[in-house]
């Protein structure tokens, strides 16, 4: 039987769970700077609170995963959201680096329970075309939080501080946790729900990495979304520090980047009418390996401006909406029984990724414009030779 048409008042719950992650990562970037100067440390140092929060969002999910596959998707989401505001509050109070650090990885910690159970919810209830539209939507409604959240940073570094921006972020978590309490209803019913322990949560994990529908779409998603994380870790030093932007001129250039998602994510939901997940998941490692072309062609031939740059990433960031949906649908296709774990997985090869990238570019001893070509490049031609390694779906039925 067909499923129910979903709400897009469904869609915007998850949407706020799954905006946390965006706004906890993009409103505090333009602040790096003064960040370090207010701590006494240098902006590289600050700059270790990006990776610290991808460990919390990596490790994370692992555990909320197998959690919310037992438990039921509400009890796991309202203990994360709650660790979530905790955590911000020490943020805004943090005097020393190493007390940020800290704050940072708990606050991943909770924080992420929003990106499982809106994966896992989708997946509880719809598969094939109909989940491939609902992530659409989801992607267009996030792609709006990398937008507004370095304007809403900026504006409050301005008229403010930089803790100004994480007491933003504690709000949004309260704000999160009311809109789940009286919108988000369990989507897992109890007959449905696996009874893990540590051990057979284990042996499920193990068993979803030698599951060739998931792991290879999984990856293949962890890598190309990566490439994105190699944009968010050095876009600062980059646009700021390297081509002399302002800060508000740097949430802008962000905001554009944004509106690509946004408007790829869009055409996506209709091209999914028409054509298969793993044709525009092609479609767009294609046009992310070209966009990865361009931007090294300008770096390496020492033709580095604002427009070059921009031009490279915009067309790397903006085919996240056709990875992003895509690449989850194909991997959470068979994965019924284990959704929660699958979007746990899922999101933490993302993030795992992410922190790769951001290893490499630390250890390159290049200029980072050429540490980020060079990444762009790899991951692009791995990605991409993954993505056709992904078989097709034979049927939409839930799993």
């Amino acid at each position: 039987m067909q499923q129910k048409p979903f709400s897009l008042l469904w869609i915007a719950v998850l949407a706020v769970l799954t905006a946390l992650g965006p706004f906890s990562i993009d409103m505090y970037l333009s602040a790096l700077p003064t960040m370090a100067k207010d701590l006494s440390v240098s902006t590289a140092q600050i700059a270790n609170s990006l990776p610290a929060y991808f460990i919390g969002l990596a490790l994370g999910q692992l555990v909320y995963g197998p959690v919310s596959d037992h438990f039921g998707r509400r009890k796991p989401l309202f203990f994360g959201l709650t660790l979530y505001v905790l955590a911000s509050a020490v943020c805004v109070f943090a005097m020393h680096l190493e007390v940020l650090l800290i704050a940072r990885i708990a606050q991943a910690l909770g924080g992420c329970v929003g990106v499982v159970v809106a994966r896992s919810a989708i997946r509880d209830r719809l598969n094939g075309t109909d989940a491939a539209h609902a992530f659409s939507l989801l992607m267009i409604v996030q792609g709006v939080a990398p937008i507004v959240a370095p304007l809403i940073g900026s504006l409050m570094l301005w008229a403010f501080n930089w803790r100004s921006i994480f007491v933003v972020l504690l709000v949004l978590g309260l704000i999160s946790m009311t809109v789940s309490y009286f919108r988000f209803p369990e989507t897992l019913p109890p007959e449905r729900r696996q009874k893990h322990t540590v051990g057979s949560a284990l042996k499920s994990y193990i068993y979803l990495c030698q599951d060739r529908s998931f792991i290879v779409p999984a990856v293949a998603s962890g890598i190309l979304m990566g490439m994105l994380f190699t944009y968010i870790n050095s876009a600062s030093e980059i646009l700021i520090d390297h081509l002399g932007v302002s800060s508000g001129i740097f949430a802008l250039l962000f905001g554009v980047n944004a509106c690509g998602i946004i408007a790829v994510s869009n055409l996506n939901r209709f091209l999914i009418k028409r054509y298969d997940s793993l044709e525009l998941l092609k479609l767009g490692s294609s046009i992310q390996f070209l966009g990865a072309i361009v931007l090294s062609a300008f770096v390496f031939s020492q033709h580095i401006a604002l427009w070059s740059v921009m031009l490279g990433l915009f067309m790397i960031v903006a085919c996240v909406g056709f990875i992003g949906p895509n690449a989850t649908v194909l991997a959470l296709s068979k994965q019924g029984q284990r959704a929660g774990q699958a979007s746990a997985l899922l999101g933490a090869l993302q993030f795992a990724f992410g922190l790769v990238s951001g290893a490499i570019l630390y250890l390159l001893p290049l200029k980072l414009e050429v540490s980020v070509s060079i990444v762009m490049i790899l991951y692009s031609v791995i990605g991409g030779i993954l993505v056709r390694q992904i078989q097709p779906m034979k049927s939409h039925h839930i799993a």
